[in-house]
């Protein structure tokens, strides 16, 4: 048995969800929609057993499972429709972009007794669950901290320049697409942080997204969490998460190579798979259909991701 979906918003994301749900033996992604016509033709010529809904309620009634690839501002309507009806929910990050919005959407659904949750990629990776591991084996030591460093010659990147809405202030930028993965991955590792201090730059031009970030959070016990990213000049994309530890410790570079160091070079721990995203994207599907089947999973919950846009939005405002 499959469990048939409904793909709102047919971008990047949407579309990427759409090839890999296909190709995985528990999902039929059947039922699409997006205000954009272009973008449900383009999805269409990818998979023609899909069908493009006259409207969003269309796809979600005939679906099981809703996945939500829409900007964070119209996600909303489209999720409690979802949980009203009874169908799981699967949404893309960010959770949102205001807070007092995203805690009365928390409130809201949790009157619905239905699957949720939300695709942070790397919850179901290896990296994460081998780092957890090693940590509670204590081959890694005491935890002494973990840095976090992005650098990109643009934003948004070459390949994500059809979702314009990633350059604006308003909803888009780096902070909240990809460093909250490295806060995320950081909160499974060493539990809940907090904003001790930051500053994020903006352009001249008011309604772009930010160009550079500094900031320092801290765990519960101290620890330090160290972030640095910037945009501008000539240079390959970097995507770094560090957890130091006494003994050992781990980097995670875009987002699945996992490499070990004791002093040394890092030296990866596995070999890197010819298809990096589809082997994160069937892992995510295989917890997703756990999800769905109320069976123990890795996914992140509401609660985690909301706990990641809370901090994501204060180090944005910190000017």
């Amino acid at each position: 048995m499959t469990t048939s979906v409904a793909i709102i918003g047919l971008g990047i994301m949407g579309t990427r969800m759409m090839k890999h749900m296909r190709l995985h033996e528990k999902f039929s992604p059947d039922y699409l929609w997006d205000p954009n016509p272009i973008a449900c033709a383009n999805a269409v010529k990818h998979d023609s057993k899909s069908l493009i809904m006259k409207n969003a309620s269309d796809a979600i009634e005939n679906a099981d499972l809703v996945y939500l690839a829409c900007p964070p501002s119209v996600r909303e309507k489209y999720a409690m429709k979802t949980v009203q009806m009874g169908k799981s929910l699967f949404l893309e990050k960010p959770f949102g972009i205001k807070i007092q919005e995203s805690k009365n959407f928390i409130k809201r659904l949790q009157d619905y007794d239905v699957p949720i949750a939300v695709n942070f990629t790397q919850a179901a990776g290896v990296a994460l669950a081998d780092i957890l591991k090693s940590k509670n084996n204590d081959e890694m030591g005491e935890m002494l901290g973990v840095d976090i460093i992005v650098t990109y010659s643009s934003w948004p990147r070459q390949w994500q320049k059809e979702a314009d809405w990633l350059r604006f202030k308003k909803e888009g930028g780096m902070t909240r697409e990809v460093i909250s993965h490295f806060i995320f991955f950081t909160e499974r590792v060493i539990g809940p942080l907090k904003l001790i201090w930051a500053k994020s730059s903006y352009p001249t031009d008011i309604t772009l997204c930010e160009t550079s970030i500094f900031a320092k959070l801290e765990n519960e016990e101290g620890l330090p969490v160290n972030i640095f990213a910037s945009v501008g000049g000539m240079q390959p994309d970097r995507q770094e998460l560090t957890i130091k530890g006494s003994k050992s410790s781990r980097k995670v570079s875009e987002f699945y190579k996992d490499s070990v160091s004791s002093g040394n070079n890092f030296i990866p721990l596995r070999e890197e798979p010819k298809d990096p995203r589809a082997v994160s994207l069937k892992a995510q599907l295989d917890n997703l259909d756990l999800k769905i089947n109320n069976k123990p999973n890795s996914l992140a919950t509401i609660h985690e991701a909301f706990r990641v846009q809370k901090l994501v939005e204060e180090i944005l405002s910190k000017t």
